[in-house]
């Protein structure tokens, strides 16, 4: 860690000025600009994790006013992403935060940007890209419609069947917010602290995927969940369907990824080659149900200490 604080000028003004170019070829190359774009939090993660954290918020000011006068309008919004992202990201390295804090804390800065924007482009722009995805579901649907009646296959309740399609569709729409913005979080952290570990900074690494546990709390969720949309039926559109549909939806995404993580462990337990593994988590994504099944098994019933017991040497 950089103790000397009097060059925090200098490595600012390098690092606001790498921000800037790394920006600029974000805004405005096409296909270069897509990789570099991931990219783009890396010198003020640099700087964050070097120096005092009124530099590094001080800088990162700085950052977000060239963003607008770099981009316009549309740089201004990236930089507001990437700038503060970049000080999360440093500022977690400094003070010996776990991978998996600056993930969460990542994950939420990003939803939450997500939806600031979503509401300023309604407001101040009148543009609605929730309702344009739909517009364009619905377009797809038709044409689609259109080709099969000319074959004379189109089914006698296809437009109630498209109906029911897209209002799933957009009931589970925060469910694809939340997991695309940890997903966008993750790749961020790995490529920029890929990229910070050669730059020789000490940062923090996950621990084996065979080691991902939920608490036991979320299978109590699961089957509240599970009881109410058994017992209970919600109208489409009202508020208990969009919050136990969503809710489902999350649960059983987080199940599937602790089966997939027992899989990964009882083929460490046997010895298994690593490709076996990946293999295996492909093959997890049609057998859907079947790991989930496997993740409320090993999370009630501790499935790993059994292996453990009879597998482990």
């Amino acid at each position: 860690m950089q103790k000397n604080q009097s060059n925090y000028l200098t490595y600012g003004s390098m690092m606001i000025a790498l921000f800037a170019i790394l920006l600029e070829i974000s805004v405005y190359v096409p296909f270069v600009g897509f990789i570099t774009s991931f990219i783009v939090p890396l010198p003020i993660a640099w700087y964050s994790a070097k120096f005092a954290r009124k530099h590094a918020i001080f800088v990162t000011v700085i950052a977000i006013i060239i963003s607008f006068i770099i981009g316009g309008f549309f740089g201004f919004v990236f930089g507001l992403l990437v700038a503060p992202l970049g000080l999360l990201i440093g500022d977690s390295i400094r003070n010996n935060k776990s991978k998996l804090y600056m993930l969460m804390a990542s994950g939420i800065f990003i939803l939450l940007m997500t939806a600031i924007q979503y509401i300023i482009s309604i407001l101040l722009l009148n543009i609605n890209i929730l309702e344009q995805l739909l517009e364009g579901i619905e377009i797809y649907y038709d044409q689609i419609g259109n080709i099969m009646a000319s074959v004379g296959q189109l089914p006698k309740d296809y437009d109630q069947m498209v109906a029911q399609s897209i209002m799933l569709i957009e009931a589970i729409m925060p469910s694809y917010f939340i997991g695309g913005a940890f997903i966008g979080a993750f790749i961020y952290l790995v490529i920029n602290l890929s990229l910070l570990k050669k730059l020789k900074l000490d940062v923090p690494k996950f621990s084996k995927f065979m080691d991902f546990r939920l608490p036991k709390v979320v299978l109590w969720y699961y089957l509240i969940v599970s009881i109410f949309t058994l017992f209970m039926s919600f109208e489409i559109g009202t508020f208990g369907y969009l919050l136990f549909v969503n809710a489902a939806l999350i649960l059983r995404v987080l199940l599937f990824l602790q089966g997939v993580s027992l899989i990964h462990y009882y083929f460490y337990v046997q010895g298994w080659p690593k490709w076996s593994m990946v293999l295996a988590s492909i093959l997890a994504v049609p057998l859907y149900t079947f790991t989930i099944i496997l993740g409320v098994l090993d999370l009630g019933f501790n499935v790993r200490a059994y292996l453990k017991d009879r597998y482990k040497k």
